[in-house]
This record gives C-alpha cells, sequence and structure tokens, in this order.
C-alpha cells in the first residue's frame, strides 16, 4: 500500500468520527451545566477553555493515529530489497 493509500481512509473515517465524538461530547456538556443551572460566566470562560482542550487533544489524537502505521511500514521495511 502507498502512503496515500494508508492515509485517505484515516481521513476519511476516523476524522469524522472524531469530530463527531467532540460535537457530543461538547453538546452533553453544554446540556448537563444548563440542567444545573450555570449561567453566562461558565459558557464564556471555562466551557470554552474545555471545548479548545478537546479539540487540541483530538487534534494531536489524530495525527498520532494518522502517522503510527505510516511510520511503521516505513522504519521497519527500509531495507526490503525490490523486484
Amino acid at each position: 500500500m502507498t502512503m496515500k493509500t494508508e492515509i485517505l481512509p484515516k481521513v476519511l473515517l476516523l476524522l469524522p468520527a472524531i469530530v463527531f465524538a467532540d460535537f457530543l461530547f461538547m453538546t452533553l456538556l453544554g446540556c448537563l451545566t444548563n440542567l444545573l443551572g450555570f449561567e453566562d460566566d461558565f459558557y464564556c470562560g471555562l466551557y470554552c477553555v474545555i471545548g479548545k482542550g478537546i479539540l487540541l487533544l483530538s487534534a494531536l489524537i489524530f495525527v498520532y493515529l494518522l502517522l503510527s502505521k505510516t511510520n511503521k511500514n516505513r522504519f521497519f521495511h527500509k531495507n526490503v530489497k525490490t523486484s
């Protein structure tokens, strides 16, 4: 498999799944905090910081998953002779 064919399914399947999970988590967190009676200060402060942290963590996980198998294949098959 070439590098492009390894990356394409990850980008088309994994990235939307991660973005949807982030959206679902932040929506549930927002609904829960609204039911608990949090005020506008929470949504303008801590909620935004949590959202940025979740998105940063998701981006790091996606990059790691994107590059982990690609780099393993490149390093393990460095000395293989082609026919």
